[in-house]
């Protein structure tokens, strides 16, 4: 299986390391790594996380921040990354693509 991360997953990740290192310099770097692993193990847990909205959500271990992603054939789309702390209707607002 590989992993591919779409775009607006990126943009989602990209504003979170953002936002923490604005919080505390290094700690965007930190949320990064603690991302990309959390992302790393759907190699081993894909398709086992409960579904919302069509996708596949996982949470990260580290930061309030929930994985979406499909799985196609032998790959995983990660679709978004959202903070689970905003409102509910802004992520199936996010989700609704």
């Amino acid at each position: 299986m590989k992993i591919e991360i779409l775009s607006i997953a990126m943009s989602d990740i990209q504003a979170g390391q953002s936002f923490y290192e604005q919080q505390q310099e290094g700690l965007g770097i930190y949320f990064l790594d603690s991302l990309f692993s959390d992302i790393d193990s759907l190699l081993l847990y894909a398709g086992i996380h409960q579904q919302f909205f069509g996708y596949y959500r996982a949470l990260s271990k580290r930061f309030p921040y929930a994985i979406y992603y499909r799985v196609s054939g032998q790959t995983i789309q990660v679709w978004r990354v959202l903070d689970c702390r905003q409102k509910p209707s802004r992520t199936a607002t996010a989700l609704r693509i």
